[in-house]
């Protein structure tokens, strides 16, 4: 297997690094300090810190806009009004499936997700591309479509929320450990190994059954009736 470059090096430590201190918490110097890279390589490679960060969170978020974009093209070849509930799941399914739990991997994307959501730095919401955006404004077409009462304004809200309901499930993941523990003694790893996977595979079948929830929840909200404007 080959060695990772530089470049990938550098992206793996920043995004360890920006997830657990958040983009004014990280020094270009513990990214490569962390990387085994010289100072300059992250201007070498990325330019700046704002764009490292950039790169990033396109190199987590780009799997799950690629398959919102895959579950609305299934959508729409079938039928030209998909139903809210389909909506939602193509929409919010992606976001659970690539942070699922019981894994360092989606422990360590649901946990850069929480921070640049959260993260009062301006870099860190800056870096959304046509992309993340063509996305928002398909969804946004589709639901109004499927939803021809709701304002604009209320329709955003709901989608908002949607996010806002997965990113409160996905915190559960983000206070999860991103690494595995430290090696047991010998004499205890047949153990170790086992309780390790019962607890791997209670917390998916945690993590499927809060999936489910969710988009109960969701296609109910994003369902009510249109809010009246108080007179």
């Amino acid at each position: 297997m080959a060695l990772p470059d530089t470049r990938t090096k550098i992206l793996d430590a920043a995004e360890h690094l920006f997830a657990e201190h958040g983009y004014r918490g990280t020094s270009v110097r513990a990214i490569t300090d962390l990387a085994g890279a010289n100072l300059a390589a992250v201007g070498y490679h990325f330019g700046s810190k704002a764009e490292l960060l950039g790169a990033v969170a396109r190199r987590v978020i780009e799997p799950i806009t690629a398959a919102q974009c895959a579950g609305l093209d299934a959508l729409l070849a079938r039928t030209p009004n998909p139903p809210v509930a389909e909506l939602v799941e193509a929409f919010a399914g992606p976001l659970f499936d690539e942070m699922p739990a019981g894994r360092a991997s989606g422990a360590r994307t649901s946990r850069l997700i929480v921070t640049i959501l959260s993260d009062p730095a301006e870099e860190a919401r800056s870096w959304v591309g046509p992309d993340e955006n063509t996305v928002g404004e398909r969804y946004l077409a589709a639901f109004a479509h499927a939803l021809p009462g709701l304002a604009p304004q209320e329709l955003l809200f709901r989608m908002r929320g949607i996010l806002a309901v997965t990113a409160i499930d996905r915190v559960e993941v983000f206070n999860q450990p991103a690494e595995a523990s430290p090696a047991e003694p010998a004499t205890e790893t047949v153990m170790a190994t086992a309780t390790a996977t019962a607890a791997a595979a209670a917390s998916a079948m945690a993590g499927e059954e809060a999936r489910r929830w969710a988009i109960t929840f969701l296609t109910a909200a994003m369902s009510a009736p249109p809010t009246q404007a108080r007179q």
